[in-house]
């Protein structure tokens, strides 16, 4: 019964600060002085003593000591804490945090430790980080010990999963204590195999390596560890790997429908022109550059509002690349109405000149974009399965474009007018509509699209005088794909061949994956020639 008693008592003390007794500064500066002894066993008891208490300082401590960077002044023997730049020393006082600023060698001393100190050190730095009032500081602790399974934290690790509130940080606790049980190989079989299978839901790679360990075999094929345990670590091994690799699957579908976004935007400005003009437009990829550009812009002349920068960025890029087009319209495609190869090779001469005129001006290296604050990071559906928080932001985003655009054409005199030049020129020009005006702005429009497509490819990649190259014809493969002029089609033509894209990259790699596209969009085209939907009315049928 006394036993029982003392070992509660034990538990008690050594499971959460809680239970610690607060000490002010001046105390903690009493408890620390034992620790500049010469000798390890009383800098030992010094560290097993200080665990008892309670201050926001102890922790601190405690790790510059387990780094090697605790020192105290020969001097006054005051405790510091110190970093070595270029060979100088740095100092804060342990205690107050307050800046001692360059020390030098010889006027400071470390405090010495031993692999058992270190060790002592781990496990008291990990029931303080486990006991933390701060969420973010229990989880990488049990992550660290997770990663670093050790059976002194086994004690540990029990206590802190009953107190546990939050279920992230109990689920990673549960976890490393079971990867450490099964790793025990003083623990019996059955226990370890157990803790195995309890591991079976786990996807970190904490618990795959474990499981690996466990099920790895000598050079004679013979399994280095009891053969139920490893076993059963091989069996859940497999059972985590087919987890595994379904999320994978997702990850990819989800970088394709990213990619499907970008197409769409790349894309859908080029639908609108091609179908309403016919125009071959070789320089489609400049307006993408140039609202790239735009928002790079945008960041420098507001440098310390980056995410206001983005929301400016989107109307700017749309209409200096809207009006970039309307320029090239009033001034050289219009000219070229109905000869398809002239407007190819002029709009192709056109795209040389704008890249060569990004280069004068802002030189011919790649212009880093800052992604805003709120498109940085990722969402963690798990530990094997995390979504990219800009590429999440482009596919709302150019969602939102489409049914913008969709609303314009099937909603708005503007609309319905385009789509009359669209299926018959001549008949619309008879009933009053200003065709010419309407191919102005239209190509504006097209150019204006493919502006803020730019805006969202700078927040994947870095913008450059070749940016929109390597769009271009992947637009016009979208566009004959999915059916010159028509959106739903240009819609679902994107998002097919992005994920085809991202599916195919990994097995044949991206040159060969590019091919296999092309060479499927020119068989589909030889049974199809107007594309998945084809555009209706006069025009078109001829």
């Amino acid at each position: 019964m006394l036993k029982q008693i003392l070992i509660l008592i034990t538990l008690l003390l050594f499971a959460s600060p809680s239970w610690a007794i607060e000490i002010n500064d001046q105390q903690l500066s009493e408890k620390i002085q034992p620790l500049t002894q010469k000798k390890l066993k009383q800098v030992s008891k010094a560290i097993d003593e200080l665990s008892q208490y309670q201050h926001s300082r102890i922790q601190p401590i405690l790790e510059a000591l387990l780094n090697n960077n605790l020192y105290y002044l020969r001097s006054d023997k005051e405790v510091i804490i110190t970093e070595k730049i270029d060979d100088k020393y740095f100092a804060i006082n342990a205690i107050s945090s307050s800046d001692i600023g360059e020390v030098s060698k010889s006027s400071i001393k470390k405090i010495k430790t031993n692999n058992k100190i270190r060790k002592n050190l781990r496990t008291i730095l990990a029931k303080l980080s486990l006991s933390d009032s701060n969420v973010d500081s229990r989880l990488i602790a049990a992550k660290n010990l997770r990663k670093n399974p050790s059976a002194e934290a086994t004690s540990l690790l029990e206590e802190a999963v009953i107190s546990e509130k939050d279920e992230e940080v109990k689920r990673v606790m549960v976890e490393a204590l079971n990867i450490i049980k099964a790793l025990d190989s003083n623990l019996e079989e059955s226990k370890r195999v157990e803790a195995i299978y309890k591991l079976n839901d786990s996807l970190s790679t904490d618990a795959r390596n474990a499981l690996t360990t466990l099920s790895s075999k000598t050079a004679d094929g013979d399994f280095t560890h009891p053969e139920a345990v490893a076993l059963a670590a091989e069996k859940v091994s497999k059972s985590i790997a087919g987890n595994v690799n379904l999320y994978s699957y997702v990850e990819t579908a989800f970088f394709g429908l990213s990619m499907g976004s970008v197409l769409l935007l790349a894309a859908i400005g080029l639908a609108i022109t091609f179908g309403v003009m016919g125009v071959i437009n070789m320089a489609h990829g400049e307006m993408i550059m140039i609202g790239a550009y735009t928002t790079y812009v945008m960041q420098l002349i507001m440098p310390n509002l980056i995410t206001m920068s983005i929301w400016v960025a989107i109307p700017a890029a749309f209409l200096v690349a809207g009006m970039v087009g309307i320029l090239m319209e009033r001034l050289v495609i219009r000219h070229l109405y109905g000869r398809p190869l002239e407007t190819l090779l002029a709009t192709f001469g056109i795209s040389l000149i704008l890249q060569q005129l990004v280069r004068t001006i802002f030189s011919p290296l790649n212009k880093e974009v800052i992604t805003p604050e709120f498109m940085a990071g990722s969402l963690q559906i798990n530990e094997a399965l995390s979504l990219t928080y800009n590429r999440l932001y482009i596919i709302v985003f150019a969602l939102i474009v489409f049914f913008a655009v969709l609303y314009i054409m099937k909603k708005t005199t503007l609309g319905l007018q385009v789509r009359a030049v669209t299926q018959n020129r001549e008949m619309a020009k008879a009933m009053g509509i200003n065709t010419d005006r309407i191919d102005m702005i239209t190509f504006g429009l097209g150019s204006g699209l493919a502006g803020i497509a730019g805006v969202a490819l700078s927040q994947l990649s870095n913008v450059g005088p070749n940016l929109g190259q390597a769009y271009i014809v992947d637009s016009f493969m979208v566009v004959v794909f999915g059916g010159v002029g028509n959106l739903w089609g240009t819609f679902i033509a994107a998002f097919v061949l992005g994920e085809l894209n991202k599916f195919i990259e990994p097995v044949y790699g991206a040159v060969l994956a590019k091919v296999l596209i092309l060479i499927f969009i020119i068989l589909f085209i030889q049974k199809r020639p107007r594309g998945l939907f084809p555009q209706k009315g006069r025009d078109a049928e001829g």
